[in-house]
């Protein structure tokens, strides 16, 4: 690469990050941790109608919750700051006022209402309105008032904005803009089609597009990594690169990430709306609470592995990858140009990998909050037992109490289907197991399979009569680990009793 890396996530604090954001951002980290680059965060915020206290501050939080924060950011090693754009905006007038000088871009004094009753007449004619190079003569701005004229005007202090000038009709082959994507290829665009944005607002405070490369430009931004929903801009992007003399970095546009049903882009609508976490993190509104990835119980490190694969996969058919082996695997060549589909139960999936991973103790530690709030108090070495019998079929931690509150309480009552098993004999051998239960003094669970199915075999009583009647008596169900571990971690005591219990309720 002809510049050392320097990748950005630049996003506009305006509510929660969405995921599709967590994985542009994660994309970035990968690229530049590949390349022994530079990966920082830039708050874009010249936008302040849309600006919303806690955004920044959350999506700060958030990276830090998955492991991939940014090498550079507000506050943080701030080489190129500041990193907050409302903190720089005194710098980018000089520009757009380079911009106006070089020919590049206009004054234009137009109203609202007089756009808005031009696109109205336009529309009316079955046409779309384009503040372009076919109607700018025809308006208020630079082409059409003299130099005189637009002096006065801003020293009146009458309300402008400073346009770009994408095209002119003189350029001929110039008419055409054209560059390679890393991910999409060559791609090109006709000038004539664009309109003239917005570089600067009359608030006196830059567009996304004339802050967005100015920043670039002055922090060295050698990688443009960012969504599809970008392409549109670059055209535009490059004519302003070019406009300055400068050098563009190269662009990659990420594939959308999908609905997991019908067409379109995931929202940040949708997790409510088809039940399941869009946000990394819980995030609360005053139109309600957004449930996050982390407060759900997802492992931080499976929500990187299922993002990483969201349109990326490194050619093969593994599909965990710790964040190391997807540094040293990841590849922007690699990168669809596709849509990637949003599975939830696919992340589900995920989740359950990752808890697999982790150690008995770690989840025991983590299980034992949701007893406290029961105000169930369990030595710990039972409890990481207990986690060990009934993790395999779990994706989250949460789900643990649904799995395992037959160690902790006696059931109250007993499933109906199972209760079938019970029949007319049933409480005479329940008597009888109880009888061999209390002779038995090393009370392992090998030792206790050992004895009760000796005496099964000595007495030819079939597993049915006793295994089933003994499971739900214990459980309430025919659910739950192997049920002589059960009996050996609930006691010879608790056993007997929720024995005794079964025989006089069923």
């Amino acid at each position: 690469m002809s510049r050392p890396v320097r990748v950005r996530f630049a996003p506009s604090p305006t509510g929660p990050l969405h995921i599709g954001g967590v994985r542009t951002a994660l994309f970035n980290y990968l690229f530049a941790k590949k390349h022994n680059g530079v990966f920082y965060l830039r708050i874009e915020d010249t936008d302040q109608n849309r600006f919303v206290p806690g955004a920044e501050q959350y999506i700060f939080e958030a990276l830090e919750w998955l492991g991939i924060s940014p090498s550079e950011t507000v506050g943080k090693n701030e080489k190129f700051g500041p990193y907050r754009q409302s903190e720089r905006k005194e710098l980018y007038k000089q520009y757009a006022d380079q911009l106006i000088n070089s020919g590049w871009a206009y004054y234009a004094f137009d109203t609202a209402d007089a756009l808005d009753e031009l696109r109205r007449e336009t529309e009316a004619n079955g046409k779309t309105f384009i503040y372009n190079w076919e109607i700018r003569e025809k308006l208020s701005n630079s082409f059409t008032l003299s130099k005189e004229e637009v002096k006065r005007r801003i020293e009146n202090g009458d309300d402008y904005v400073i346009r770009f000038k994408i095209h002119d009709p003189k350029d001929g082959v110039h008419g055409i803009i054209s560059t390679t994507d890393i991910i999409r290829g060559h791609v090109t665009f006709k000038k004539e089609l664009l309109d003239d944005k917005v570089l600067f607002k009359s608030d006196g405070m830059p567009t996304y597009h004339l802050a967005n490369i100015v920043d670039d430009h002055l922090m060295e931004t050698s990688h443009v990594i960012r969504g599809e929903e970008w392409l549109s801009s670059l055209p535009l992007h490059l004519s302003m690169y070019n406009a300055f003399g400068w050098q563009a970095p190269e662009f990659a546009h990420l594939p959308l990430i999908l609905k997991p049903i019908g067409n379109g882009k995931l929202s940040k609508r949708d997790g409510d709306k088809l039940g399941f976490p869009v946000f990394p993190l819980e995030w609360k509104s005053k139109e309600g609470i957004s449930s996050g990835y982390r407060e759900i119980g997802f492992f931080p490190e499976a929500v990187i592995n299922f993002l990483a694969l969201l349109g990326w996969n490194d050619g093969t058919e593994q599909e965990l990858f710790s964040l190391e082996e997807l540094v040293e695997k990841f590849d922007l060549n690699r990168v669809h140009k596709a849509g990637a589909k949003f599975d939830p139960d696919k992340n589900k999936w995920f989740n359950h990998q990752y808890l697999q991973k982790q150690d008995d103790e770690s989840l025991a530690k983590s299980y034992a909050p949701i007893l406290y709030e029961k105000g169930i108090d369990v030595d710990y070495t039972s409890l990481v037992k207990i986690v060990s019998l009934v993790k395999e079929r779990a994706n989250f931690v949460s789900e643990f109490w649904d799995m395992s509150s037959f160690f902790f309480e006696a059931p109250t009552s007993y499933d109906e289907k199972a209760s079938k098993n019970w029949k007319e004999d049933t409480p005479r051998t329940m008597q009888e197991l109880i009888s061999v239960l209390e002779n038995i003094s090393d009370f392992t669970s090998a030792n206790i399979e050992f004895v009760v199915k000796d005496w099964m075999t000595q007495n030819e009583i079939g597993m049915g009569k006793v295994m089933q009647p003994f499971r739900l008596s214990l459980v309430g169900a025919l659910k739950g680990p192997h049920l002589f571990d059960i009996v050996e971690l609930i006691g010879k005591e608790e056993t007997i009793k929720r024995l005794e219990k079964a025989i006089d309720s069923l």
